[in-house]
């Protein structure tokens, strides 16, 4: 048996959420069968939204590999990755990685 199309769960799983609000509407159940209506139309609305989210990455393909995409590692900016960045705290910090950046290529540091 064959997995759905995302899009068939967005559509069934928003349309199931529908049914559980409409019957807290029309009956105004303030009692178990209502917080349980409540809380099946809580859950279908996340499983609608998901799904929704699943169906906008299935569109939006991207190449597997980045790096190829990115371009020459000397074009990039002081040659720094991520998580280097994510490292750096201070404007101090970064200001020395790219006068060390600059000294590495014979270039002199002067503003």
């Amino acid at each position: 048996m064959p997995r759905p199309d995302a899009r068939t769960v967005a559509v069934l799983a928003a349309l199931g959420a529908l049914a559980p609000l409409v019957m807290l509407v029309i009956w105004r159940r303030q009692d178990l069968v209502g917080v349980v209506l409540a809380l099946l139309c809580v859950l279908l609305t996340m499983v609608a939204g998901v799904a929704v989210s699943a169906a906008r990455q299935v569109d939006d393909l991207e190449p597997a590999d980045r790096s190829a995409t990115a371009g020459p590692p000397e074009l990039l900016p002081y040659g720094i990755d991520a998580d280097t960045l994510d490292a750096l705290d201070s404007r101090a910090a970064l200001r020395a990685v790219r006068d060390r950046q600059r000294g590495s290529n014979g270039l002199s540091g002067g503003r």
